[in-house]
Formats: structure tokens, C-alpha cells, sequence
């Protein structure tokens, strides 16, 4: 790209990379032309991902591709991708990109569906700054696994599903990040905006081009209270509400917040099987049989003493594959072990926070396993 048109002093609205992807200057730094000359002088090429490129000031493409897709892209980069982009439904190119962004959310979860729900449960349990993209992403790859795998629905509608997870919630998509770091009740002036989010996010979306009459009736109801079932004689619009409604609510319990710790999965699971009425809820149902009560990405504890993370989800709900990060001696592992729960002797003896796990974790590597 060419830096002439950077304005000196002023915050970067994307990151700068080099051609390996990696960031030369961060989003939000302010500007400095002499640093960025330097760099230029020294021969490195400067490069944006479009997605970042939220203002299309230095978009000189013409077009709404990405003017590099910067290589080995890991899951902070989607999550942090999210973030803008959720964050901008007025702008024209909106509803290209999110699109394109879920196509593509959407073929990782495809082709391994374990590796995406270990990253994004990982990180929605981890830190708030960018909850509501990260909860989103989680929501929207939730529905389709249970859409795809348990409830065997047309390709069709279960895309329409999973758009409609992902663009729940761009009518507060800045309010819900402030909210995850508030340590305050709601103010006079939030209460309505949360109230109404469901309606302005179908509004915004209606103006950003979508047409589906089932992504936008799913999204104005993805807060209702639903008692009936998932069958041929509900509205598809109703059935996906009911879908991203009980996903919504498992992710919202999983994810911490400033004024308390997460849900460990299996209690956040448990809270969703059941509806109002305490009779067992059928969207929750197909959700915990889409991903597990021990979910990829949670932490458990074995009946060895071992403590593990979760990378794969097993052949009940109940019998994870995990990675041993902990010996019995409470010794953390430097190679970490795989063990299969379902075998006599390695069962999950219970699930754990991630504050009780006193390792840090890597995220890439322990993506590896899955």
C-alpha cells in the first residue's frame, strides 16, 4: 500500500503488516510518517487486510476483496476481524464482508469442527475486550453444528441460521463490550438500548441489504421465550430463534464479566436443557449434543488428579478426548499427554474455571491436538 494517504497524528483504523502477515503497527497507534518512512526506506512492503480497513481510506483496490489475506491467520485475527466488522452496519460494504467473513467461519467449522469450538470457547472465557464478536462467532458456529449434525436441516436454512447467529447483536455490538467491562447496573440511557437491540439489529441489517425474510424474523426474535418444539410445524424463523436463543444464553453464561467469573461448561450446559417450565428444552438438547457437555476448550479434572483441556469431543457427550496440562502431583507438563475418557481410570472427574488452571496456555499449540 502506499502511506502518502496516513494521516500524521491520527489513530490507525487497521493494523499495518508485512507480506507475512505480521503486524508492523498496531490498530489505534497513532500515525507517525517518519517511522512508517523508515520502514519503507528499509525495503518493507506495508500491507492491510480489507476487513480492518472499516474507514476504505486506503482501499485502493476499488473492490470489496481483501488486499491481502495475511498468511498462517490464526483465531485472534478472526475474532479481532469480527470486532471491527460488527462494529460498522451502516457502512455500505457491510453486508459483502460479513458475508464473506461467515462463508468463511463457516468452511473452518466444516472441515474441523473440534479445532473451531477449542478456540472460540477458549476465548470467550479468557478476557472481555472483544466479547461481542467473540461471543457471536461462538453462537453462530454452535447453531450450525447442531443445524448440520443433529438436526439434519436443508444446507440453505442452515446458513440462514448461522448468518442470523453471528448478526444478532450489531445493534449493540459496542454497548455489549462496554457492559462486559462494567462494574456498575445498567444506566437509565443502556436500559433501552439493550431492551430493543434484538429489533434495531433486524432494522440495521434490513438497511444493510438482507433480504431473508427467516435471517431477519430469527434475529428480532432471538430474545423470545420459546416452549414448543423444533418441528415441521413451527416457522423456520422460529426455529432458528430458538436456536440462537439457547446458544446465546450458554455462550452469555460461559463468557466472564467484571463483576463475576465465567460458568464452568457443564453447569452453563445444564442451565440451557431445561426450559421455563423445567421440561427438557429441544434446542438445548441438539446444542449439547452438537458439542458436548464437556466442550472443546473447557477445562476438566480426571479421576488421576490430571487437569486437562478439552480438544476433542468424544463419542458420548460426556467422554472427551483431552490434553493433560497438569500431572496428579500438580506438576505442569511440558509434553503435554492425550488422554481419552472414556477409558476405566481417565474419566472427568469434574469440570474446573479457567482461574483454577494455573498454567498458561498457547493457544496455536494446543490447536494442534484437535
Amino acid at each position: 500500500m502506499n502511506i502518502t494517504g496516513i494521516r500524521e497524528g491520527e489513530p490507525l483504523p487497521f493494523h499495518l503488516r508485512n507480506e507475512d502477515g505480521q503486524i508492523l503497527a498496531y490498530r489505534g497507534q497513532l500515525a507517525q510518517r517518519d517511522v512508517l518512512e523508515r520502514l519503507v526506506f528499509r525495503g518493507r512492503q506495508l500491507f492491510i487486510d480489507a476487513a480492518e480497513d472499516h474507514a476504505g481510506a486506503w482501499d485502493d483496490s476499488g473492490n470489496d476483496g481483501p488486499i491481502l489475506r495475511p498468511r498462517g491467520q490464526n483465531w485472534y485475527d478472526y475474532q479481532e476481524e469480527a470486532n471491527v466488522l460488527l462494529r460498522l452496519p451502516d457502512d455500505p460494504r457491510f453486508l459483502a464482508r460479513l458475508t464473506r467473513f461467515h462463508d468463511h467461519l463457516r468452511d473452518l467449522a466444516i472441515a474441523n469442527p473440534d479445532a473451531a469450538l477449542l478456540a472460540l470457547f477458549y476465548l470467550s472465557t479468557i478476557e472481555v475486550r472483544f466479547y461481542s464478536a467473540t461471543h457471536a462467532m461462538l453462537v453462530s458456529v454452535m447453531c450450525g453444528l447442531a443445524a448440520r449434525n443433529v438436526l439434519n436441516w436443508p444446507e440453505a436454512k442452515e446458513r440462514t441460521l448461522s448468518l442470523a447467529a453471528l448478526s444478532m447483536n450489531v445493534g449493540m455490538t459496542e454497548l455489549q463490550d462496554t457492559l462486559a467491562r462494567q462494574t456498575t447496573p445498567l444506566a437509565p440511557d443502556q436500559k433501552p438500548q439493550v431492551a430493543n437491540h434484538a429489533a434495531r439489529s433486524m432494522s440495521l441489517l434490513h438497511r444493510a441489504g438482507v433480504t431473508d425474510p427467516d435471517w431477519l424474523e430469527a434475529v428480532r426474535l432471538h430474545h423470545a421465550s420459546f416452549s414448543g418444539g423444533l418441528g415441521d410445524e413451527v416457522p423456520w424463523a422460529e426455529r432458528m430463534a430458538h436456536l440462537i436463543q439457547r446458544a446465546d444464553s450458554f455462550g452469555a453464561r460461559r463468557a466472564p464479566r467484571a463483576t463475576r467469573a465465567p460458568l464452568v461448561a457443564a453447569r452453563a450446559m445444564q442451565a440451557i436443557y431445561f426450559d421455563d417450565n423445567k421440561q427438557i428444552d429441544p434446542a438445548g438438547a441438539a446444542l449439547i449434543k452438537a458439542v458436548g457437555i464437556h466442550t472443546p476448550g473447557s477445562f476438566v479434572q480426571l479421576e488421576t488428579g490430571e487437569v486437562a483441556i478439552v480438544v476433542k469431543r468424544g463419542q458420548i457427550t460426556t467422554t472427551p478426548k483431552v490434553l493433560v496440562l497438569v500431572n496428579g502431583d500438580g506438576i505442569a507438563l511440558s509434553r503435554f499427554i492425550v488422554r481419552d475418557t472414556a477409558l476405566p481410570g481417565q474419566r472427568v472427574a469434574r469440570a474446573m474455571e479457567r482461574s483454577e488452571v494455573k498454567v498458561s496456555i498457547n493457544l496455536e499449540r494446543i490447536l494442534a491436538f484437535a
